[in-house]
């Protein structure tokens, strides 16, 4: 395995940072600096897997709160991967060598999980804030994660979640999803949308409320972004977890993406940037 950023210092962190969210029975949020990985139960087993794998250098803060909530001898069945930018993915292999577990993502993601290609850098043009303005410096390069990572099931099903199912939501990578389980209609974004103006800084650091779409500095293709967030809208949820932002529900939650899609290009798209057409 080879995730040469896995060591890297980010020095940016949110009021939140190390604080836990507990959603609903059996999904859980922790924010590591600046994004969210969560912890979903399997509600029929005593299993559980992990959504995403945070900043570089945070595995010890996830290993600990797992062994808060599971026991520290109860490792996840699998970690899933909305999508493998450096945030989502900075302490993957610190997580797979100490848990010995197998990492699931979207075919389409696989290539920057095996090593073979690299996301375009962050693009300072659509601008938005500080974080558009570093974003060039963020890293883009993929990583090897060698026989550990596998494609997801093409059935949309969850390895060791039945109630689950992932969602293709392309637009800010082309392979990235979104989880949703319709019992409860607890849906995980990943970066499809987030509930926080994540170009901001101030924003940021303060969690401070704002329905967004994908970060703007990394989102490749808008108009496979517009689509992914009218299907996650039409599936109605009640519970919302983004890779940014706090976790939203009921009646914010409808009115947030009823103002999203009613206003995509006004709230969500760039004016400029290598990838505006």
């Amino acid at each position: 395995m080879e995730n040469t950023y896995k060591d890297t210092i980010f020095p940016l962190a949110s009021i939140w940072n190390g604080q836990r969210q507990d959603i609903s029975e059996n999904v859980y949020g922790l924010q590591v600096q600046i994004v969210n990985v969560y912890f979903v139960r399997n509600r029929n087993t005593d299993d559980w897997v992990l959504i995403d794998a945070g900043m570089p250098r945070s595995a010890h803060a996830i290993i600990e709160h797992a062994a808060e909530m599971f026991g520290p001898n109860h490792s996840p069945k699998a970690i899933i991967l909305t999508h493998g930018h450096f945030d989502h993915v900075g302490a993957i292999t610190d997580l797979i060598k100490y848990w010995e577990v197998p990492v699931y993502a979207h075919e389409k993601e696989l290539p920057y999980l095996t090593g073979k290609a690299s996301y375009p850098k962050g693009d300072a043009d659509v601008e938005g804030g500080l974080v558009s303005s570093l974003s060039p410096l963020f890293p883009n390069h993929g990583i090897n994660l060698d026989e550990h990572i596998h494609a997801l099931p093409a059935d949309q099903s969850v390895p060791f979640l039945e109630e689950w199912k992932w969602i293709a939501t392309p637009g800010h990578t082309e392979g990235h999803i979104s989880l949703f389980c319709e019992e409860d209609r607890t849906l995980i974004v990943g970066d499809a949308f987030c509930t926080v103006k994540q170009e901001s800084l101030y924003n940021v650091i303060t969690q401070k409320h704002e329905i967004s779409g994908p970060p703007k500095y990394f989102t490749t293709d808008w108009t496979k972004a517009e689509q992914s967030v009218q299907k996650l809208k039409e599936l109605e949820p009640h519970f919302a977890c983004s890779g940014h932002g706090l976790p939203i529900h009921g009646e914010q939650l409808t009115a947030d993406l009823q103002q999203l899609t009613a206003h995509f290009d006004e709230i969500a798209k760039p004016e400029h940037g290598k990838f505006v057409d």
